[in-house]
């Protein structure tokens, strides 16, 4: 059984078991120090060893996520585009929150605050990003948490997506407007993404070792599909 005892103005919890270090904490309130040490024995009894959790309660969310875009990220295909939004994600509120006080409410509230400035899609893309820094603290950065929050909220529904062609003279317009345009490749790349379906990274990412002007066909050899 867990000691909860009242030391220098606070509420002290203390776990122990036989050949195990002894764990204890410190709580303003005296429901608080019961309910950290209900979870910690439970944990204990679940898995037959005292998880450390001190590691969880010192560090912060975005310290996860810096050490995420520099381990993990540059190893994925979408690098770039990750690493952008997580560094825009490092500068919000929720981030100065310690992993152990982490919470759904936290995340929910969040999610319905970005949703007034932001499509669902984008919301959906950060909160796994979130969940997936925080999956990899847990297995492989030794990080102890009882869950993942971010895997309990719901995630927004997004709208169905467009199912659009050019009709009329849009086409037309839409060279005319890449022929007025800076950027002198405009019009050929939209002629190729018409003509091919091609999206936008495939396009920027063609080389030319991967096209044939005998054949006119363009080799992708890393698509989405």
């Amino acid at each position: 059984m867990a000691t909860i005892r009242k030391l220098r103005g606070r509420w002290q919890a203390q776990v122990r078991r036989r050949g195990m270090a002894p764990r204890a904490k410190s709580f303003d309130q005296k429901t608080d120090a019961e309910r950290w040490a209900r979870s910690l024995e439970s944990e204990l009894d679940r898995c037959g060893s005292m998880p450390d959790t001190r590691v969880a309660e010192s560090t912060t969310l975005r310290e996860i996520l810096a050490r995420y875009i520099i381990e993990v990220s540059p190893r994925k295909r979408s690098a770039a585009t990750e690493i952008c939004r997580i560094k825009a994600l490092m500068r919000r509120p929720i981030c100065h929150r310690t992993l152990s006080l982490l919470s759904t409410s936290d995340l929910a509230t969040y999610r319905d605050d970005r949703l007034k400035t932001v499509a669902p899609a984008t919301v959906t893309e950060e909160l796994n990003s979130l969940s997936h820094a925080i999956d990899t603290a847990q297995r492989d950065w030794g990080i102890h948490l009882y869950k993942n929050p971010c895997k309990l909220v719901r995630r927004p529904v997004a709208p169905k997506g467009r199912n659009r062609r050019l009709v009329a003279d849009e086409e037309q317009r839409l060279l005319d407007a890449a022929d007025s345009g800076r950027n002198e490749v405009m019009r050929d790349l939209i002629i190729l993404a018409i003509e091919t379906g091609m999206r936008r990274g495939e396009l920027l990412s063609l080389d030319w070792a991967h096209i044939s002007l005998e054949s006119r066909v363009a080799h992708l050899p890393l698509t989405k599909n």
